[in-house]
Formats: C-alpha cells, sequence, structure tokens
C-alpha cells in the first residue's frame, strides 16, 4: 500500500501512565497486518507492512509483539536495539573487538505468529533511558532519519511512548504525523492533557514546518461486559474528556474499547476464547485506519 511517499506515523502517547497505550499500539499493529488473532475470522483485509517502535523502557510492546520467548532470546543474544539507534553504532562484542556502524537490519525484529513478517519491532530494553541519558545526550532527530532513510517501504509506522516528557517524546514526535491519545474514563482522567497540549504545542514552535497533529482520543475501559456502563463516575469522567478535548480541538473516537479480560490475555500471546475483545477492537480499528487514510 505504501505509494512512495513512505509511511504514515502515529504515536501513541499520553502522559498519565495506566491507559492502556501499549495494548492498543500492539493490537493496531497485529490488526493491520491482519496477525493472530484477527486471521480467525477477523481478518481485515488490510496486510499493511507495519513499523513499530518501543520507545518506553518497560519494553512491553516489545515481549507483547515478539513473544515470551523472541523477547528472550532478543535479551540474551544481546543484540542491537532502540538504544543502539539513538548511539548510532553497535559496540564491540566477544566476536568484534571494535565497534561498528549500526545495520539497521539487525535491529529489526519479526513479530511471532502467522505472518509476523508484515509487522517488524524496533525493541527496547530496560536499560533503554538511563544507558543513554548516562552516557549520551541523544539527538531527538535520530529515529526521523533512520525511518526516512530505511523504512519507506512500510504502510505504517506505531510508535509508543513512554507517559514522560522526555528527549523520546520528542524524537517520537519528530517521527510522527499523528498522535493517538487513549484515556480511561475516571478520576483524574485529563490530568495529562494539558501537558500533552502544552509538550506539542512547545514542539510546533520549535518546529514550525512540521505538521503534526492529534488523530484522535480513544476512550479505553469504557464499560463492563455484561451491562455495566461505568456509572456516575463514567459519566463525570466523560464530562471531563470532552470538555478538555473540546479545548484542544481534539476528535474522540465515535466506537470505545470496553474493559475485557481478552486484551491482558492477548498481550500474553494467548489467543484463546477472546469473543467479547475481538468483537470491540475492530470497529475501533477501523475508524482509526479510516481517519489516518489506510483503510
Amino acid at each position: 500500500m505504501a505509494d512512495g511517499q513512505g509511511p504514515v506515523c502515529v504515536s501513541v502517547i499520553n502522559m498519565k501512565g495506566g491507559v492502556g497505550k501499549t495494548t492498543i499500539a500492539a493490537m493496531l499493529a497485529r490488526y493491520s497486518a491482519s496477525l493472530q488473532p484477527f486471521r480467525w475470522g477477523y481478518s481485515t483485509g488490510l496486510n499493511l507492512k507495519t513499523l513499530a517502535v518501543d520507545l518506553d523502557p518497560q519494553a512491553n510492546l516489545s515481549q507483547s509483539l515478539m513473544g515470551e520467548y523472541g523477547y528472550r532470546g532478543f535479551i540474551e543474544s544481546r543484540a542491537p536495539s532502540i538504544v543502539e539507534i539513538f548511539k548510532g553504532y553497535q559496540p564491540p562484542t566477544p566476536s568484534n573487538p571494535s565497534p561498528d556502524p549500526l545495520n539497521v537490519d539487525n535491529v529489526v525484529h519479526s513479530s511471532y505468529g502467522h505472518g509476523g513478517d508484515r509487522v517488524q519491532v524496533i525493541p527496547s530494553r530496560f536499560d533503554f533511558s538511563d544507558n543513554l541519558i548516562e552516557s549520551v545526550k541523544p539527538d531527538p532527530r535520530v529515529l526521523a532519519r533512520i525511518i526516512a532513510e530505511n523504512f519507506k517501504d512500510k504502510d505504517l509506522v506505531l510508535i509508543d511512548c513512554a507517559p514522560t516528557e522526555s528527549v523520546f517524546t520528542r524524537a517520537a514526535y519528530h517521527a510522527s504525523r499523528y498522535v493517538l491519545v487513549p484515556v480511561r474514563p475516571e478520576f483524574f482522567a485529563t490530568i495529562g492533557f494539558p501537558l500533552l497540549k502544552e509538550s506539542l504545542d512547545n514542539f510546533k514552535k520549535g518546529n514550525p514546518t512540521h505538521h503534526i497533529d492529534v488523530i484522535g482520543i480513544i476512550i479505553n475501559n469504557a464499560f463492563y461486559d455484561g451491562g455495566n456502563d461505568g456509572g456516575p463516575e463514567k459519566r463525570r469522567a466523560m464530562n471531563e474528556i470532552y470538555e478538555e478535548a473540546g479545548k484542544n480541538g481534539w476528535h474522540i473516537f465515535e466506537n470505545e474499547l470496553p474493559h475485557s479480560r481478552g486484551f491482558p490475555k492477548l498481550m500474553r500471546g494467548d489467543f484463546d476464547r477472546l469473543r467479547n475483545a475481538l468483537d470491540a477492537f475492530p470497529h475501533f480499528a477501523e475508524e482509526f485506519f479510516e481517519r489516518i487514510g489506510l483503510s
């Protein structure tokens, strides 16, 4: 589907943690390529060539898309990761006594499962932030250059961001055309919105020719199976979300995601008995891909 202009790049971010951004990024990556579980009767037909970039030191996106054994093998092999992307070189190894120029092919890993070659991952490591901040001042434009120089054949790039303002947040902005904001309808739901708005505004002031927009807010854990709509607390939180989104001119996706035990199972790679999760997610995904022009 890539038209020669390169992939659509989307950062998944909220300055508040615990909102499900990594789960949503992983699910969108799998849906984009019709990977398990969506190929089991839920194939999208998109078959997009997707790159997932893990900018969170917790590395949950990496573990989900690479699988438990794939990620464990990656760690044990000490293969290059997002750390080396920012450093710009591969350090000496037992078999190579000197630093080497970075070979991006060595940093990219395929997602596990049927058709996993359509989703590739630049994984994170637990020492991501400490390793870089303590040793070198990262260039926030590195990730954008890597994508521009090496991944023009992709259709979609999804960047999973940590819930904090940092040089890595700015790196995600430099690489992205859009920002997707997951939120849960709960007390303090919008606490991260002003921080995100300020962060984006500051970035735009410093980069006036860069077009980056919030593609929308996705309401996650919006209701429970069995008819529980969240009650008065959800309604209060939703009012706050709509008020803050209106102030900023941010779109709210029509399709919400429910609370479901299926989503944690999917992150673990367990694709059994996921009907509730699979019934809900494609509706949001279709709306998302239509808004970014990849439907």
